[in-house]
Protein backbone atom coordinates (compact mmCIF):
# COMPACT_ATOMS: atom_id res chain seq x y z
CA UNK A 1 0.00 0.00 0.00
CA UNK A 2 1.26 3.34 -0.93
CA UNK A 3 1.85 5.82 1.78
CA UNK A 4 -0.62 8.44 1.99
CA UNK A 5 1.37 12.28 3.30
CA UNK A 6 -1.01 14.81 2.13
CA UNK A 7 -4.76 15.50 1.96
CA UNK A 8 -4.37 15.40 -2.30
CA UNK A 9 -3.37 11.71 -1.41
CA UNK A 10 -6.46 10.95 -0.10
CA UNK A 11 -8.20 12.43 -2.83
CA UNK A 12 -6.48 10.74 -5.31
CA UNK A 13 -6.10 7.59 -3.52
CA UNK A 14 -10.40 7.57 -2.89
CA UNK A 15 -11.36 9.56 -6.32
CA UNK A 16 -13.58 11.28 -4.25
CA UNK A 17 -16.04 13.61 -6.16
CA UNK A 18 -16.79 15.80 -2.87
CA UNK A 19 -15.30 19.28 -3.35
CA UNK A 20 -13.39 19.84 -0.61
CA UNK A 21 -11.18 22.95 -1.84
CA UNK A 22 -13.43 25.40 0.51
CA UNK A 23 -11.64 23.34 3.10
CA UNK A 24 -8.25 24.98 2.91
CA UNK A 25 -9.30 27.74 0.98
CA UNK A 26 -7.60 30.34 3.61
CA UNK A 27 -4.17 28.61 2.85
CA UNK A 28 -2.82 31.29 0.54
CA UNK A 29 0.50 33.06 0.76
CA UNK A 30 -1.25 36.43 0.14
CA UNK A 31 -2.43 38.01 3.18
CA UNK A 32 -5.59 40.15 1.65
CA UNK A 33 -6.56 36.73 -0.30
CA UNK A 34 -6.27 35.14 3.28
CA UNK A 35 -7.56 37.24 4.70
CA UNK A 36 -11.06 37.05 2.13
CA UNK A 37 -10.62 33.13 2.69
CA UNK A 38 -10.81 33.18 6.26
CA UNK A 39 -13.87 35.10 5.92
CA UNK A 40 -15.24 32.66 3.78
CA UNK A 41 -13.89 29.59 5.73
CA UNK A 42 -16.12 31.60 8.94
CA UNK A 43 -19.73 31.55 6.69
CA UNK A 44 -19.21 28.39 5.94
CA UNK A 45 -18.55 26.97 9.08
CA UNK A 46 -21.32 29.15 10.40
CA UNK A 47 -24.17 27.90 7.81
CA UNK A 48 -23.25 24.48 7.76
CA UNK A 49 -22.10 23.75 4.90
CA UNK A 50 -18.37 23.23 6.21
CA UNK A 51 -19.62 20.36 8.39
CA UNK A 52 -21.69 18.66 5.71
CA UNK A 53 -18.41 18.67 3.12
CA UNK A 54 -16.49 16.86 6.74
CA UNK A 55 -19.28 14.40 7.05
CA UNK A 56 -19.15 13.39 3.22
CA UNK A 57 -15.62 13.04 3.48
CA UNK A 58 -15.61 10.53 6.46
CA UNK A 59 -18.87 8.82 4.76
CA UNK A 60 -16.30 8.68 1.60
CA UNK A 61 -13.69 6.96 3.56
CA UNK A 62 -16.17 4.60 5.43
CA UNK A 63 -17.57 3.26 2.35
CA UNK A 64 -14.12 2.61 1.10
CA UNK A 65 -12.89 1.13 4.00
CA UNK A 66 -15.77 -1.38 3.81
CA UNK A 67 -16.12 -2.34 -0.12
CA UNK A 68 -12.57 -2.57 -0.43
CA UNK A 69 -10.03 -4.78 1.47
CA UNK A 70 -12.74 -5.11 4.98
CA UNK A 71 -16.62 -6.77 5.31
CA UNK A 72 -19.25 -4.38 5.28
CA UNK A 73 -20.76 -3.53 8.76
CA UNK A 74 -23.65 -5.80 8.05
CA UNK A 75 -21.86 -9.26 7.24
CA UNK A 76 -19.24 -8.48 10.41
CA UNK A 77 -22.51 -8.43 12.54
CA UNK A 78 -23.53 -11.62 10.47
CA UNK A 79 -20.86 -12.93 11.68
CA UNK A 80 -21.19 -12.24 14.90
CA UNK A 81 -24.45 -13.11 15.64
CA UNK A 82 -23.97 -16.87 14.12
CA UNK A 83 -20.78 -16.65 16.41
CA UNK A 84 -22.71 -16.00 19.59
CA UNK A 85 -25.73 -18.72 18.93
CA UNK A 86 -22.55 -21.41 17.84
CA UNK A 87 -21.47 -20.35 21.61
CA UNK A 88 -24.82 -20.76 23.13
CA UNK A 89 -25.79 -23.82 21.19
CA UNK A 90 -21.89 -25.24 22.48
CA UNK A 91 -22.36 -24.42 26.13
CA UNK A 92 -25.86 -25.77 26.03
CA UNK A 93 -24.60 -29.35 24.87
CA UNK A 94 -22.49 -28.86 27.91
CA UNK A 95 -24.33 -28.30 30.49
CA UNK A 96 -24.34 -31.39 33.12
CA UNK A 97 -28.40 -31.39 33.13
CA UNK A 98 -28.44 -32.32 29.55
CA UNK A 99 -26.56 -35.78 30.70
CA UNK A 100 -28.45 -37.13 33.66
CA UNK A 101 -31.16 -39.77 33.17
CA UNK A 102 -34.76 -38.53 33.87
CA UNK A 103 -38.23 -39.97 34.25
CA UNK A 104 -39.49 -40.81 30.82
CA UNK A 105 -42.35 -41.70 29.43
CA UNK A 106 -42.27 -44.26 26.50
CA UNK A 107 -44.45 -46.22 24.70
CA UNK A 108 -43.85 -50.39 25.09
CA UNK A 109 -43.15 -51.43 21.88
CA UNK A 110 -44.91 -55.24 22.76
CA UNK A 111 -48.51 -53.53 24.60
CA UNK A 112 -48.12 -49.87 23.28
CA UNK A 113 -48.95 -48.74 26.85
CA UNK A 114 -47.48 -45.79 28.35
CA UNK A 115 -44.99 -46.26 30.47
CA UNK A 116 -42.55 -44.79 32.59
CA UNK A 117 -38.44 -45.82 32.69
CA UNK A 118 -35.45 -43.95 33.40
CA UNK A 119 -33.39 -42.97 30.58
CA UNK A 120 -31.69 -40.37 29.29
CA UNK A 121 -33.68 -37.86 27.31
CA UNK A 122 -32.54 -38.56 23.88
CA UNK A 123 -34.83 -36.20 21.78
CA UNK A 124 -33.37 -33.41 24.07
CA UNK A 125 -29.99 -34.28 23.46
CA UNK A 126 -30.62 -35.10 19.75
CA UNK A 127 -32.06 -31.63 19.51
CA UNK A 128 -29.14 -29.53 21.37
CA UNK A 129 -26.75 -31.67 18.97
CA UNK A 130 -28.48 -30.84 15.96
CA UNK A 131 -28.66 -26.72 16.79
CA UNK A 132 -25.02 -26.81 17.46
CA UNK A 133 -23.86 -28.54 14.29
CA UNK A 134 -26.75 -25.74 12.28
CA UNK A 135 -24.81 -23.03 13.91
CA UNK A 136 -21.43 -24.42 13.68
CA UNK A 137 -22.27 -24.69 9.93
CA UNK A 138 -23.49 -20.28 10.01
CA UNK A 139 -19.92 -19.61 10.96
CA UNK A 140 -18.33 -21.68 8.56
CA UNK A 141 -20.24 -19.91 5.72
CA UNK A 142 -20.18 -16.76 7.33
CA UNK A 143 -16.13 -17.23 8.28
CA UNK A 144 -15.40 -18.71 4.37
CA UNK A 145 -17.50 -15.39 2.96
CA UNK A 146 -15.31 -13.00 5.29
CA UNK A 147 -12.25 -10.87 4.61
CA UNK A 148 -11.23 -9.52 8.20
CA UNK A 149 -7.87 -11.50 9.09
CA UNK A 150 -9.01 -12.11 13.00
CA UNK A 151 -12.02 -13.58 11.88
CA UNK A 152 -10.19 -15.94 9.28
CA UNK A 153 -7.91 -17.26 11.76
CA UNK A 154 -10.32 -17.82 14.42
CA UNK A 155 -12.53 -20.08 12.02
CA UNK A 156 -9.08 -21.58 10.44
CA UNK A 157 -8.22 -22.88 14.02
CA UNK A 158 -11.80 -23.79 15.05
CA UNK A 159 -12.12 -25.93 11.99
CA UNK A 160 -8.64 -27.38 11.83
CA UNK A 161 -9.67 -28.51 16.00
CA UNK A 162 -12.57 -30.51 14.31
CA UNK A 163 -10.25 -31.92 11.51
CA UNK A 164 -8.22 -33.48 14.30
CA UNK A 165 -11.19 -34.95 16.63
CA UNK A 166 -13.05 -36.16 13.11
CA UNK A 167 -12.55 -39.67 14.09
CA UNK A 168 -13.88 -39.04 17.66
CA UNK A 169 -16.97 -37.00 16.23
CA UNK A 170 -17.55 -40.14 13.64
CA UNK A 171 -17.99 -42.86 16.34
CA UNK A 172 -20.86 -40.46 17.71
CA UNK A 173 -22.59 -39.78 14.49
CA UNK A 174 -21.06 -36.71 13.46
CA UNK A 175 -18.49 -36.59 9.96
CA UNK A 176 -17.14 -33.37 8.38
CA UNK A 177 -18.61 -32.82 4.77
CA UNK A 178 -18.12 -30.62 1.74
CA UNK A 179 -16.87 -27.57 2.99
CA UNK A 180 -15.83 -27.94 6.44
CA UNK A 181 -19.06 -28.13 7.59
CA UNK A 182 -20.58 -30.97 9.94
CA UNK A 183 -22.96 -33.47 8.76
CA UNK A 184 -25.03 -35.58 11.76
CA UNK A 185 -26.85 -38.79 11.32
CA UNK A 186 -29.02 -39.19 14.09
CA UNK A 187 -29.71 -42.71 14.15
CA UNK A 188 -25.79 -42.87 14.88
CA UNK A 189 -26.05 -40.47 17.62
CA UNK A 190 -28.77 -42.55 19.76
CA UNK A 191 -26.65 -45.46 18.95
CA UNK A 192 -23.66 -43.87 20.20
CA UNK A 193 -22.00 -45.04 23.62
CA UNK A 194 -23.08 -42.08 26.43
CA UNK A 195 -19.30 -42.05 27.42
CA UNK A 196 -17.97 -40.90 23.94
CA UNK A 197 -21.06 -38.65 24.10
CA UNK A 198 -19.91 -36.94 27.23
CA UNK A 199 -16.13 -37.31 26.40
CA UNK A 200 -16.77 -34.73 23.19
CA UNK A 201 -19.51 -32.48 25.35
CA UNK A 202 -18.65 -32.48 28.70
CA UNK A 203 -15.47 -30.70 30.25
CA UNK A 204 -13.26 -27.91 30.28
CA UNK A 205 -11.34 -29.77 28.08
CA UNK A 206 -14.02 -31.27 25.79
CA UNK A 207 -14.10 -30.68 22.13
CA UNK A 208 -16.97 -28.71 22.46
CA UNK A 209 -15.51 -26.64 25.28
CA UNK A 210 -13.14 -25.59 22.90
CA UNK A 211 -15.59 -24.78 20.21
CA UNK A 212 -17.56 -22.35 22.46
CA UNK A 213 -14.27 -20.38 22.72
CA UNK A 214 -13.14 -20.25 19.93
CA UNK A 215 -16.94 -18.85 18.94
CA UNK A 216 -16.06 -16.05 21.41
CA UNK A 217 -12.76 -15.50 19.54
CA UNK A 218 -14.79 -14.89 16.24
CA UNK A 219 -17.62 -13.29 17.71
CA UNK A 220 -14.94 -10.48 19.12
CA UNK A 221 -12.68 -10.29 16.17
CA UNK A 222 -15.88 -9.33 14.50
CA UNK A 223 -16.71 -6.56 16.53
CA UNK A 224 -13.52 -5.58 17.13
CA UNK A 225 -13.20 -5.34 13.00
CA UNK A 226 -16.88 -3.47 13.12
CA UNK A 227 -15.07 -0.27 14.97
CA UNK A 228 -15.68 3.12 12.48
CA UNK A 229 -15.52 6.75 11.99
CA UNK A 230 -17.21 8.67 14.14
CA UNK A 231 -19.41 11.63 13.06
CA UNK A 232 -16.69 14.09 14.29
CA UNK A 233 -13.96 12.23 12.68
CA UNK A 234 -12.15 10.49 15.38
CA UNK A 235 -11.87 6.65 15.01
CA UNK A 236 -14.22 4.78 18.15
CA UNK A 237 -11.90 1.99 19.43
CA UNK A 238 -13.92 1.74 22.87
CA UNK A 239 -15.52 -1.03 21.22
CA UNK A 240 -12.44 -2.98 20.59
CA UNK A 241 -10.66 -2.71 24.07
CA UNK A 242 -13.79 -3.42 25.39
CA UNK A 243 -14.70 -6.55 23.69
CA UNK A 244 -10.96 -8.02 23.47
CA UNK A 245 -10.68 -10.98 24.66
CA UNK A 246 -7.92 -13.34 26.40
CA UNK A 247 -9.29 -16.00 24.57
CA UNK A 248 -7.17 -15.67 21.40
CA UNK A 249 -4.17 -15.51 23.26
CA UNK A 250 -5.01 -18.66 25.60
CA UNK A 251 -6.47 -20.96 23.28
Amino acid sequence: MSEIKSFSDYTSKYNSNVDFSALFSGTSDSSSIGNTNMLSDYAAIKNGSYGKLMKAYYAKQDAEKLSGKGDTSQRLTLMKTSADSLKKSADALNDSSLWEKKKIKKKDEKTGEEIEVEDYDWDKITKAVKSFVEDYNDVVKEAGESNTKDVLRNASWMTGMTDKNSNMLAKIGITIGKGNKLELDEDALKQADISSLKTVFTGYNSFVSKISQKATGISNAANRASATYTNNGTYSKTDSLLTSSKIDEEV
